[in-house]
């Protein structure tokens, strides 16, 4: 078969996604791009949409995905995986086109799905026997959040980075997250099998590796062992050069990784740091597991042991309690952090969540003021990390693939150039030579050399 695939929401999840098509192409599949599909230059017969539910609008692009692949192609199948198809199966399968949907308990079956004889009814089969959840029964949530078993798994088809699944699940149940009723409890590989995964990462020339999770820091809490322990064991491995935490919890993020990060030979000074809110009030309605003050504590510790480390954040806008007078608290507490940058989420409820039974909501107007505010509150603290790391010599580990010039749209003959990220999150650019290629050079950063369209 030729097999497109569509993956909505976190890095985890484009970890699994390429994971996948790996399993189906050794099976003999052919996998297309799906872009080149969606400008009809490439057709599929099956299409693959890894989902995500974190918000409204994640679960918006997945029915728009599935829609486009039903409009491509209204002969092919369509499988739909992942947390939304874990949470919503029975919306999603009444959906025109879609063949089959695997929450993330069934999503490994697909390989083997498609080897079975007479495909069409055998997906059909397998979709009507699962239900999903009863958005109205909370009980459904809670049987949903009790599954085990865990799969390593990683990217792949970019030499240059790979993002590596470690750890799976959260016990956390934060009020507004509908995640531990998607993926369960918290659950790891022991560290022995995670380096060993780590080391086959390493033959296949990947040169720097995004460890990925759902709550990564939890990583072998369940089998007495630590995030720390994993950390110091894949600083050995050689092959890989660098490695970035995708995300970690403050509350998880001990001084020892900090200072062990500062000292390592391949860790970089890049953190993700969820934040939320930047009011401890809204935080006790989020049930987060810490305050203003230790959030505040773990960023200048980073900055003492690392001065040029980015740090970037996730921030919630308008969740229930967060007025006019917490949102002056958020919006001044962020500024007085040395935060590089923001990932902004607008709140929206989710099915199941405690949330639901908060009370002073917030209007959807508000919400997405607030949203906006907090976005040019991002792009000033990017400026201002940007600009002061110019003039720096950095490493920077350029990708394989040439692209555009900047310039390319005025001078379409402009020579192609390379990208690559610098060991604290700043993309540069140069013109493109095959021998530096997944390679890592010194580079001064300059007004030139950035590229501007970062995230």
């Amino acid at each position: 078969m030729t097999i497109a695939a569509h993956t909505l929401g976190c890095k985890l999840n484009f970890a699994e996604t390429s994971d996948t098509l790996r399993r189906l192409a050794a099976e003999g599949n052919t996998i297309v791009d799906w872009a080149a599909c969606s400008r009809g230059a490439e057709k599929a017969d099956l299409y693959l949409i890894n989902t995500c539910t974190v918000t409204a609008v994640a679960e918006k692009k997945c029915r728009a995905a599935i829609r486009q692949a039903h409009r491509q192609n209204p002969d092919a199948q369509i499988v739909v995986m992942g947390c939304f198809a874990q949470v919503a199966a029975r919306e999603i399968e009444a959906i025109p086109g879609v063949t089959l949907v695997l929450g993330n308990d069934r999503k490994h079956l697909l390989p083997y799905l498609l080897n079975s004889a007479n495909l069409g009814n055998r997906l059909n089969e397998i979709s009507q026997d699962f239900d999903g959840p009863d958005n109205n029964n909370l009980q459904d949530f809670q049987d949903l959040a009790k599954r085990e078993g865990f799969a390593l798994q990683w990217s792949s088809g970019d030499r240059t980075r790979t993002f590596f699944k470690i750890q799976d699940g959260c016990d956390y149940f934060c009020t507004y997250c509908a995640i531990p009723f998607a993926r369960g409890r918290s659950r790891s590989a022991s560290i022995e099998e995670t380096l060993c995964a780590a080391r086959r990462i390493a033959d296949s020339g990947s040169k720097e590796v995004i460890l990925t999770g759902v709550n990564t820091g939890t990583f072998g809490q369940h089998r007495n062992e630590s995030f720390l322990d994993l950390l110091k064991g894949l600083d050995q491995i050689e092959g890989i050069l660098r490695y970035r935490i995708s995300s970690i919890e403050p509350n998880l993020l001990t001084d020892d990784i900090i200072d062990f990060v500062a000292s390592s030979r391949a860790f970089l000074p890049h953190f993700h740091i969820p934040l939320q809110a930047g009011s401890d009030h809204v935080l006790q309605l989020m049930h987060r597991r810490y305050d203003t003050a230790l959030y505040a504590a773990k960023l200048q510790r980073i900055k003492a042991v690392m001065p040029d480390a980015c740090i970037a954040a996730d921030v919630m806008a308008g969740f229930n309690g967060e007025n006019e007078e917490e949102f002056a608290k958020v919006l001044s507490f962020i500024d007085s952090l040395p935060i590089s940058y923001l990932h902004v989420f607008t709140y929206s409820d989710r099915p199941g969540t405690a949330a639901l039974r908060l009370g002073e909501k917030i209007p959807v107007p508000v919400r997405h003021e607030h949203t906006a505010r907090l976005l040019e509150l991002s792009e000033r603290k990017h400026r201002a990390f940007i600009d002061s790391q110019l003039g720096k010599t950095r490493p920077v580990l350029w990708e394989s693939s040439p692209h555009p010039s900047n310039q390319a749209l005025k001078q379409p003959s402009t020579q192609a150039e390379m990208l690559g990220w610098t060991d604290n999150y700043i993309r540069l650019c140069r013109p493109f030579s095959p021998t530096l290629a997944n390679t890592v050079e010194q580079v001064t950063i300059t007004p030139d050399n950035i590229v501007k369209d970062t995230d």
